[in-house]
């Protein structure tokens, strides 16, 4: 098959892909260099440099780059072409609609009943301040776009919260609040791809965040059937290849769903568990890919 990762070559999760596809025809083309015509008979063409994207069975999305409004709106609206086309995304451009925007995210999460933290979503300093003590002033704020942990910042303090939050005020950025929630030192990661499920919970003991990129250590688990269960609710729900989900236990006995990425890392959760979740991935754009075109049921 002929598949097309955008993303940089030099990225360990592209590497592992181009590792894991040996058997297909695969290129690393980068999302900047992505642009779309038709022709005067109505031909349509999108390519990024010498790839026609929409000639590929599958494309593989592993970053999205900031940019202006524009730019962010086009390279959704080419996704939503190519897959208008015949192509397989990975993920669909739906899915990634959603996960890329936490506060969307959430919003379908809490419609699915799932719990999740006290949350407020602010434009204004005064209105982020009102939501820091209807929080109890002890507050996570992160960047409404991002992943890996970047960002974010625990907020305990009156003083630090109104520089916090006239700063994004300045930046014309959104305040995206969320109450802390104590909790035991870990959370789990569910990393589901099609139809499997790998589970590590990640433990952390100098920092409050539990990312492996920050130093936390993965220890693999079996998730449980209520796990399973939302993992599959939440794949449908988003129209997913494969996802990140991050669960927290917390002291007060409830699990909260904090986060759904649906352009995840999997590098500790591959050493963790010795599975091939690069080839886990090919595997199943293979299958949809052959389901899509009627090969498979």
């Amino acid at each position: 098959m002929k598949f097309c990762i955008l993303g940089s070559p030099e990225n360990w999760y592209v590497r592992d892909l181009i590792r894991a596809a040996h058997e297909h025809s695969i290129q690393v083309r980068s999302f900047e260099n992505i642009s779309a015509n038709c022709d005067r008979s109505g031909h349509w063409l999108v390519k990024a440099d010498d790839c026609v994207l929409s000639e590929c069975d599958a494309v593989f999305v592993r970053t999205m780059p900031l940019g202006s409004l524009e730019q962010m709106v086009v390279r959704i609206d080419m996704l939503h072409m190519l897959q208008q086309f015949g192509v397989q995304i990975v993920n669909s451009p739906r899915t990634l609609e959603i996960a890329i925007d936490k506060w969307l995210t959430l919003y379908h999460l809490r419609e699915m009943g799932v719990a999740i933290p006290a949350t407020e979503c602010c434009q204004k300093r005064e209105h982020s301040m009102e939501a820091f003590e209807r929080l109890g002033r002890d507050v996570v704020v992160k960047p409404i776009f991002g992943g890996e942990g970047r960002g974010i910042m625990r907020v305990q303090d009156a003083d630090l919260a109104w520089r916090v939050f006239s700063t994004l005020e300045q930046l014309r950025q959104v305040a995206y609040i969320q109450e802390f929630v104590p909790h035991f030192g870990y959370d789990v990661r569910l990393l589901a791809v099609g139809d499997r499920i790998a589970a590590v919970r990640r433990e952390s003991h100098d920092d409050w965040r539990t990312n492996v990129s920050r130093g936390a250590t993965a220890i693999p688990i079996e998730p449980n059937e209520e796990q399973v269960g939302l993992v599959k609710r939440i794949m449908q729900r988003m129209q997913a290849t494969t996802l990140g989900i991050d669960l927290l236990p917390a002291h007060n006995g409830k699990s909260y769903l904090l986060e759904v990425n649906a352009v995840p890392g999997w590098k500790g959760t591959a050493q963790a568990t010795g599975v091939d979740v690069a080839a886990w991935m090919i595997e199943a754009a293979v299958r949809q890919v052959e389901v899509a075109q009627g090969i498979k049921e």
